[in-house]
């Protein structure tokens, strides 16, 4: 097992929102240059733990740890302050500007004419084209491109590429394989792997297990708000996976009812869950 210190670390987090326990004593981990395969049913705590990663939501108890040191996220800007970048569904990217556009959004860069303050598109086009052929997106026609003319999977590495040039040392990337063809689901998996070699981590939240398996370096299942298991790579088929996102811990084979603790570990390194105590009620 690796003494490296986990990039981002949950203790035993919990969230509730009046008398719903969205989460209870969540904990996982990732190392830099990993990434993590989040999965669940609709209701499992996806949601609220991609909300509390990304600093809209705070935990009622228990504890974030950032490269060992505890921290308190209070916002999404202080998130993105640490590199913590969340890359949504809708991807927030407009429909109706260009490639470069997107890629600087909120970020423009200017230059003074005149006394007056304009966007300086030549830089931006040239950065924007620049960045996408070093991390491999050679085959877009143009920045100038409208984004409205582009396939799902190109958003997809549009966003994660704009993400990445900002500093972003976490990707949390929700649904990112949601609705593409199988080609387009290879492209953007295999920027993610391109993210990792650059040492970024990167956690997929996806209800797909077959297509986030190859790529994970471990699989977190979450149930009704809880850890039900931690698998490491190539230690679980897809078929268990799936019964524990549906049955729980019951759904582990010999119906071993703790969950693997989430500690980092080295690539391929196999640990299983261990026996423990029945879940609470």
């Amino acid at each position: 097992m690796s003494g490296t210190v986990p990039l981002l670390e949950l203790i035993e987090v919990s969230k509730a929102f009046g008398a719903f326990q969205a989460l209870r004593e969540v904990s996982l981990a990732i190392e830099a240059g990993r990434t993590l395969a989040l999965v669940g049913d609709n209701g499992a705590g996806k949601s609220t733990l991609i909300k509390i990663l990304c600093g809209v939501h705070q935990p009622d108890s228990g504890s974030i740890l950032f490269e060992g040191r505890q921290i308190a996220m209070r916002s999404p800007r202080e998130a993105r302050h640490l590199g913590i970048a969340t890359v949504y569904q809708d991807l927030a990217l407009i429909d109706t500007l260009s490639i470069a556009r997107n890629f600087f959004l909120g970020a423009e860069l200017k230059r003074r004419v005149a006394g007056l303050r304009l966007l300086d598109m030549r830089t931006m086009r040239a950065r924007t084209e620049d960045y996408l052929a070093t991390v491999g997106i050679s085959r877009l026609r143009s920045p100038d491109e409208i984004v409205a003319m582009l396939s799902g999977g190109e958003r997809q590495a549009i966003a994660i590429a704009r993400a990445m040039y900002f500093g972003a040392r976490l990707l949390i990337l929700d649904e990112p394989t949601s609705a593409l063809s199988v080609r387009e689901t290879r492209s953007v998996l295999d920027f993610v792997r391109h993210a990792n070699a650059q040492g970024i981590a990167a956690i997929l939240i996806s209800h797909n297990i077959n297509q986030v398996m190859p790529i994970a370096d471990r699989i977190v299942a979450l149930h009704q708000g809880q850890v039900a298991a931690v698998f490491n790579r190539d230690e679980a088929d897809a078929a268990t996976v799936e019964q524990v996102i549906m049955n729980g811990r019951d759904g582990l084979p010999g119906n071993r009812a703790s969950p693997v603790p989430a500690q980092p570990s080295d690539r391929g390194h196999r640990t299983r869950p261990q026996p423990g105590a029945e879940e609470e009620p």
